[in-house]
């Protein structure tokens, strides 16, 4: 059997994979342990991408409404409407919306149609909600795009700062190199975040600062560092301009970012101690109305200090996706033309003379907010979507969904045959998923690395670039898109990054633009712009020099009384954007399996919800229904939910039907991050959970939630009224036990061999039991006898594992509290020891640390 070595579709790391097929459809994953970004680590994701890669759901042919197609059919379709509306209404009246999910010759294809040939820059990516602010900042500070540092600088650094970025949850290999760094070097960690998350409780300092308090944070941090003497006034005389009467300008306080003055005070001397010091931001930077000023408010404390193109420091953007960077360096945002290139007329002729393209794009398009703005309103008369989920993704999902229904012609490019998104469409195009597409894809620090196929095409799946390239030759413009492979897209686009380049940018892959099919097949992992792009201290702005951007601290939203919480909203761990692929997997659905609205006990108090119970949230966009988490790791005034649930897996918790579309007016990135809110208890008049082999069809309840469970499914659900759940339940042999005087009913069915098909336990006023045993019948039918399934317990009882936190090796919450306090395994590297747990890919780790901590008081106590 092949090893074939690929890339994880997942986050921005870009880890490689080793991957062995063994069967039509399965596939054993490892970590590349030669691939420089995770040197054989991968986290839970990547690590269960295996259970991932079957065919349930898939899209395998072309649709038109609901009916088959053929491709030629669908193809031709499109192009004739893309055309009739710019012929009708101009370029401007169609646009694509694509994605970081898809590869460079993908992105690079959908680019040169839009842009060169419709003439129109209306294409922005799902990268626009993520990463836009740094992609601005970047621009304003260094005259372009570039990443200045690479993971290396992680392990290289005395200090290193995470701002906005649950590290160990959302990048969690990058999370795994710190850990490893600061074992060995003893480089201190500093996380500044609203939320006490994870990765803050593993870190040396925690500042919570108060939602968009960055800019006051970092601007008092450089404050601080000029009292000091620490600005690096050599530095700034050569290699940066600074605007006149910049640190006049300056305003910031500890007051103002809502941290402690002790917070404070300890965060300015860790920054002056430690020279050698990384800044890695994330969503929590750039997901804000003021994202843009967060990032270069970092940035300037790393130009004025000199802590840039040096080894070990520097500012650090993660990105979300696992080709978002690939999508930038295309020119996939409607912010800019192509290949780090703006719209002046020299680089707008320089583009249309690479393509000889009719025409070209001369001012920025429409960015994603006010794309479907402009879809809604009728401006738009066409939009293609590709490998994204705006339905969801997208803030004030309701109105983005009555643009989509508005869309005269939709186009959705998807594997998924039901979607939140796909079910506006007009035609719906069958894509190729992760294991069956081919290209590139470019991570967080540049490294460019290879996605390779290794199953064959579902039913009549293509590759994206292909779809386009058909789109580009029916619309008239055949020899432009006559590509034969996607090294054939990868050689062009590398040979536009070169072309009237002569290091006016640090793009520049001009030593690939002609390189073989052969070479382009064996690609090893390769980083343009090295590994400290700024290394020379020469910057892309005319002169050479980078510039420091002035920026003061956005206006405190004004009380809201009606909506006096401030919703916060963001990843977990072992789930990915709107769970098409992870959804799909038994294991990774252990970790979370319902959206949680997160509150502090004093607010739970306050507002009156409970720990478990159900609450409903809403604002000026929409409302939605959560399961509640009382935690004090969330701020008073603050809660927190997750990004993930959609129509397929949940009636509540989608939680961009209540995030305004508020955005950054310079990056045009949405604020995911702070949105005014208010929550009110739902008392259900009854609670049930349904296991079946089948995912169920439900009728209009309150709330309901499915998850994957190894043979089937575990459906949360509760109701206002009487509903007939019968008509959910299987055809077979029916066992049943009622308790009027509880409110309690339990329904247990089983096929023609005896094997569990679906089991009903309802409760009006009473408790539910637990889920798992009931659940794993569907696989084991161990001791599954009638009254065993009605108990909801087998007739032997297994030792109870508590919740599930290494979801590798299947390990709960009370195993590992009991190797803690009766194996006195008080490390983290000790439980490992003594359960497995932690030692594949990490990404429990912390939970782990945090459970070892909460016995510190039995710990001690047993060591006298």
């Amino acid at each position: 059997m092949t090893v074939v070595r690929t890339t994880c579709p997942y986050c921005g790391v870009g880890c490689g994979i080793k991957a062995q097929v063994t069967g039509p459809r399965d596939v054993t994953i490892k970590g590349d342990d030669a691939h420089p970004a995770n040197a054989g680590r991968l986290c839970s994701k990547g690590t269960h991408l295996g259970e991932t890669v079957g065919l349930e759901g898939r899209l395998l042919y072309p649709q038109i409404g609901n009916e088959q197609a053929e491709w030629d059919e669908a193809l031709t379709l499109i192009a004739s409407r893309f055309s009739d509306a710019v012929r009708d209404h101009g370029p401007d009246s169609v646009a694509f919306y694509v994605s970081g999910q898809i590869l460079t010759e993908d992105y690079y294809v959908a680019n040169k149609l839009m842009k060169g040939f419709i003439g129109s820059a209306n294409i922005d990516t799902n990268s626009r909600l993520c990463m836009a602010s740094a992609v601005a900042a970047h621009n304003r500070a260094f005259g372009e795009d570039v990443v200045p540092v690479s993971y290396g600088d992680l392990e290289q650094a005395e200090l290193i700062l995470l701002v906005g970025s649950n590290t160990a949850w959302c990048h969690p290999v990058i999370w795994q190199r710190i850990e490893a760094a600061r074992t060995k070097t003893g480089a201190k960690l500093v996380v500044i975040d609203p939320r006490r998350t994870e990765t803050a409780e593993c870190a040396d300092l925690h500042v919570p600062v108060a939602a968009d308090g960055d800019v006051a944070l970092f601007n008092a941090l450089l404050m601080d560092m000029q009292t000091r003497g620490l600005v690096d006034a050599n530095y700034l005389a050569q290699h940066v301009d600074v605007p006149e009467g910049f640190w006049n300008s300056l305003s910031g306080s500890a007051a103002a970012a809502g941290i402690s003055e002790a917070d404070f005070a300890a965060l300015t001397d860790l920054v002056a101690a430690h020279p050698k010091m990384v800044t890695l931001f994330s969503m929590g930077v750039n997901q804000s109305t003021s994202g843009t000023d967060k990032a270069n408010a970092i940035i300037n404390l790393h130009l004025a200090t000199g802590r840039i193109g040096k080894v070990g420091a520097g500012p650090f953007s993660m990105t979300g996706q696992p080709n978002a960077m690939g999508g930038r360096e295309v020119g996939g945002l409607a912010s800019m033309l192509a290949v780090h290139m703006g719209f002046s007329d020299e680089e707008c002729a320089a583009a249309q003379h690479y393509w000889q393209s009719p025409t070209i794009a001369r001012a920025p398009g429409l960015k994603a907010v006010d794309m479907f703005r402009a879809v809604h309103d009728g401006r738009i008369k066409a939009l293609w979507v590709m490998g994204t989920n705006p339905a969801v993704s997208m803030p004030d999902a309701g109105f983005v969904r009555e643009a989509l229904d508005k869309c005269e012609f939709l186009v959705v490019s998807e594997v998924m045959a039901e979607g939140d998104t796909a079910a506006y469409a007009d035609v719906k195009l069958p894509a190729l998923a992760w294991g069956e597409k081919a290209g590139m894809v470019t991570n967080s620090e540049r490294l460019m690395s290879r996605q390779r196929s290794l199953f064959d095409a579902p039913g009549e799946a293509k590759p994206d670039w292909w779809a386009l390239a058909e789109v580009g030759k029916r619309m008239g413009y055949r020899a432009a898109f006559d590509f034969d492979g996607p090294a054939a897209v990868f050689r062009e686009y590398a040979g536009q990054t070169a072309f009237r380049n002569d290091g006016r940018r640090k793009l520049d892959l001009g030593a690939w633009a002609e390189i073989s099919d052969g070479e382009y097949h064996e690609w090893q992992p390769a980083q343009w712009g090295g590994a400290s792009p700024f290394a020379d201290a020469t910057f892309t702005h005319n002169g050479g020099k980078a510039k420091l951007v002035a920026v003061r601290p956005p206006e405190t939203r004004p009380m809201n009384a009606a909506q006096p919480l401030t919703l916060n909203t963001g990843r977990y761990r072992d789930q990915w954007h709107t769970m098409t692929r992870t959804g799909l997997s038994p294991r990774l659905s252990q970790h979370r399996r319902e959206a949680l609205i997160e509150i502090h006990p004093a607010d739970a108090a306050i507002y009156g919800v409970t720990d478990g119970g159900l609450a409903r949230v809403h604002s000026a966009a929409g409302e939605a229904v959560f399961r509640v988490y009382i935690t004090d790791a969330q701020r008073r005034g603050e809660i927190f939910a997750p990004m993930h649930w959609t129509d397929q897996f949940a009636g509540g918790g989608r939680c961009n039907r209540i995030v305004d579309s508020a955005i950054d007016p310079v990056s045009h990135q949405p604020g995911f991050k702070n949105n005014a809110a208010a929550i009110a208890p739902v008392a259900p008049e009854w609670r049930a959970f349904l296991v079946s082999r089948e995912a169920p069809i439900l009728p209009a309840l309150l709330y309901w939630s499915k998850s994957r469970v190894a043979g089937g499914w575990l459906t949360e659900m509760a109701g206002a009224d009487n509903i007939d759940l019968d008509r959910m339940l299987p055809v077979g042999e029916r066992m049943e036990a009622v308790d009027m005087k509880r409110g309690m009913r339990r329904i247990a069915v089983q096929d023609a061999d005896g094997r569990l098909s679906a089991a009903l336990f309802l409760t009006r006023s009473g408790s539910l039991p637990p889920r798992d045993w009931i659940a794993a019948q569907l696989v084991s039918g161990d001791d599954s006898d009638a009254p065993s399934l009605l108990a909801a317990r087998p007739r032997t009882p297994a030792p109870d594992k508590g919740p599930i936190v290494c979801v590798c090796f299947d390990v709960g919450t009370k195993q590992i509290l009991q190797a803690v306090t009766q194996q006195q395994a008080c490390t983290v590297e000790a439980v490992g020891r003594a359960l497995n747990a932690g030692t594949n890919c990490g990404s429990c780790r912390p939970a782990i640390a945090k459970l070892i901590a909460s016995c510190e008081a039995e710990i001690q106590e047993a060591a006298e």
